[in-house]
């Protein structure tokens, strides 16, 4: 299993996050069963479990599924316990945001959307995110200091280490700057917690792209067991997250699944918003097709705009819609070829069966059959809530690993 510390270090060696990895995972619920996968001794299963117990992110619960082998009483089944904290997570588009207050475990306690455009610079738009959050936990019940980590996913590509922006197309003024800080100084000055930047003293913010976490939510509620899965949102621009073996795949530096800016035939002589000309983003994105049908005497701004036109079964943009997924659908052959994925999904404003129509007619004409062979091409389950879903599982995944956990346990005098 992908992230399984206790492979990497001598079996007698698990510490108290190694443990708690195994419980979360379901690979070793019981006491017995710890001791079985570690080769630990019960006391030292005992005593590093006490620490988790103190933590208050275990609790046991009911007896387990088989008892003991001698016939004596069914042993206590061992629980994460996702009570004992929330996570923040929030979804920045380029004209709009949503964000909600979520459980350990992801279910969502409150949750706000409004208009909120990248276009007004990092200051402003992460500055507003902190008075959002104060609303929130007001409404989920929750205080600042139960929030263990903050999730943010921007339209752009990002390095995850730093948490910066690298020269996002549709995000002027955001290029270099320092989100994470920001972010945790805006959570403290609106809620009374404690700011932080990274993994520094306070609140942990991590950001990463927004497609990323779209498909990181998308396949680990949706495709647990789906090896090789991506997903393409299409909004207002274009982009892909790839998720292989239950992790994300970003590349060297976050910039691994942008197909918004291969250049296409068709747009030759369009310039996109990155500076070049002929991207599949000038052609086939949701501004791309606002553009048009504004042109053509439909007045559209964005890729919501056009969202609404086809739920009202507009013509025109039907009509580019379909033509906008059989553009999509030439790039995502190459994609299919490369990758092999179980799972497709299309997600975003344009995610409607007009373009996935589209899509599908030209991808299984260009793509190998043996890649479309056992590929399923869906759309998004989650809607809306998915990049919040998957914000929220890559703090937890982040914050609970074996080695972090081992590092807070030590910060808590545990």
């Amino acid at each position: 299993m992908a992230g399984d510390r206790t492979r990497e270090r001598p079996r007698s060696q698990a510490s108290a996050g190694d443990l708690l990895h195994l419980v979360r995972s379901g690979r070793a619920i019981t006491r017995g069963a710890l001791q079985e996968a570690t080769g630990l001794s019960r006391a030292t299963v005992g005593q590093r479990l006490d620490r988790l117990f103190r933590a208050g992110w275990l609790r046991e619960g009911a007896g387990g599924p088989a008892g003991s082998p001698t016939g004596g009483r069914p042993s206590l089944r061992l629980e994460f316990d996702d009570a004992h904290a929330v996570v923040l997570a929030v979804s920045l588009d380029t004209r709009h945001a949503r964000a909600a207050v979520l459980t350990l475990t992801g279910e969502l306690l409150a949750e706000r959307s409004g208009a909120l455009s990248v276009d007004e610079g990092p200051e402003r738009v992460l500055g507003a995110l902190g008075g959002w959050f104060a609303g929130l936990l007001k409404e989920a019940g929750r205080s600042a200091d139960a929030v263990c980590g903050i999730g943010l996913g921007v339209p752009g590509p990002v390095d995850t280490a730093t948490g910066r922006v690298v020269q996002p197309p549709i995000m002027p003024g955001w290029d270099g700057y320092d989100i994470r800080g920001r972010l945790g100084r805006a959570f403290a000055e609106q809620t009374g917690g404690e700011g932080g930047s990274g993994d520094a003293a306070g609140v942990p913010v991590l950001v990463d792209n927004d497609a990323n976490l779209m498909a990181y939510g998308e396949q680990r509620t949706g495709h647990p067991d789906c090896a090789a899965f991506a997903l393409v949102k299409v909004s207002t621009g274009i982009g892909a997250g790839v998720v292989v073996g239950g992790q994300i795949y970003r590349g060297i530096d976050g910039g691994a699944g942008d197909i918004g800016h291969i250049r296409v035939p068709e747009g030759a002589g369009t310039l996109c918003r990155c500076g070049s000309y002929g991207c599949l983003a000038a052609v086939a994105s949701g501004r791309a097709l606002a553009r048009r049908l504004t042109e053509a005497g439909v007045p559209a701004e964005s890729g919501s705009d056009v969202r609404e036109l086809l739920a009202e079964g507009h013509p025109e943009a039907v009509r580019l819609a379909r033509e906008a997924g059989r553009s999509v659908g030439e790039v995502l052959a190459t994609v299919v070829t490369l990758l092999n994925p179980g799972v497709l999904m299309i997600a975003g404003d344009l995610a409607g069966t007009p373009f996935l129509t589209g899509v599908r007619e030209l991808l299984y004409q260009r793509a190998l059959p043996r890649s479309t062979a056992h590929l399923d091409v869906v759309t998004a389950r989650l809607g809306e809530r998915s990049a919040l879903v998957g914000a929220g599982a890559l703090v937890v995944e982040h914050l609970y690993a074996p080695d972090r956990a081992e590092e807070r346990l030590a910060a808590l005098g545990l």
